[in-house]
């Protein structure tokens, strides 16, 4: 199954049960073979941050640490919104791995190729 997927996230401890089923879906996608994407936007930019998500694990799921490591070492990108990581005034040298601060362009290109959503 070739393509791309992109999963948009606008949550972090503030809906954990969101943030972490987006990364539940963004490890289904990867898994199929799908070139997959996290958009980290709103207050989904806070899980950039190393040690953000290390508390974060909702009943009957892996905790979102997990999930987000495994998610980049099955090949995923995190993109991250530059404008609401710039707002949050959060620290550019602690990103997690994978993650990238780009503008809406980058995400906008990625998706040119009728690239499927869905948004937490």
């Amino acid at each position: 199954m070739a393509g791309k997927f992109v999963v948009s996230l606008t949550c972090s401890k503030d809906n954990t049960d969101r943030a972490t089923v987006a990364f539940v879906v963004a490890n289904a996608a990867v898994a199929s073979d799908k070139q997959t994407l996290v958009f980290l936007s709103i207050e989904g930019t806070r899980l950039s941050q190393k040690g953000y998500a290390d508390d974060i694990h909702e009943e009957g799921f892996a905790p979102l640490k997990e999930l987000m490591d495994n998610f980049v070492a099955a090949g995923g990108e995190i993109y991250v919104c530059s404008p609401c990581f710039k707002k949050r005034a959060l620290d550019e040298n602690n990103l997690v791995a994978g993650a990238k601060i780009v503008g809406g362009a980058k995400l906008v290109e990625f998706m040119s190729d009728n690239a499927p959503s869905i948004s937490y």
